[in-house]
């Protein structure tokens, strides 16, 4: 059960980082960056209370749009906000805003946090580290 709800989580990271980052840009700059454990668990904490909130905001645009598809909507670019209906931003607005302070709670920049985000998807050792600290996480608060 906890391997199904890692894997859901972590392929939730893509939908999560789609809301905050800019992949054009950092592509470049994530290639080749290593991160210590404490930043790969931070990420996965980050991860973890992020998720809830994506799923609720992403549930509710949907809703506003209806059976048009949600466009993709990333933080750090104003037009893929400023494309959503009136309502829609207000919630997506909150949601980047929200998100940025829970990254920052658990000590990364938004600058890390995107750049780990492009780093997992090329570099198949960091994506198994945040799926191992993902499942640690996960164990460590069910035996709680």
């Amino acid at each position: 059960m906890q391997k199904i709800l890692a894997k859901t989580l972590f392929f939730s990271i893509s939908a999560s980082a789609s809301l905050l980052v800019s992949t054009g840009n950092l592509k470049a700059n994530a290639q080749n960056q290593s991160f210590n454990n404490n930043e790969i668990t931070s990420y996965a904490q980050a991860v973890l209370a992020m998720e809830p909130e994506r799923q609720q905001a992403f549930g509710e645009i949907k809703k506003i749009v209806g059976n048009g598809e949600v466009p993709q909507i990333v933080c750090s670019e104003p037009n893929s906000l400023n494309n959503l209906p009136g309502r829609a931003r207000d919630i997506a607005v909150n949601y980047c805003n929200h998100s940025q302070k829970i990254v920052s709670d658990y000590g990364l920049t938004p600058d890390k946090f995107n750049r780990m985000t492009v780093e997992i998807q090329s570099n198949a050792d960091l994506k198994q580290q945040v799926y191992n600290a993902l499942i640690r996480l996960q164990k460590n608060t069910n035996s709680q």
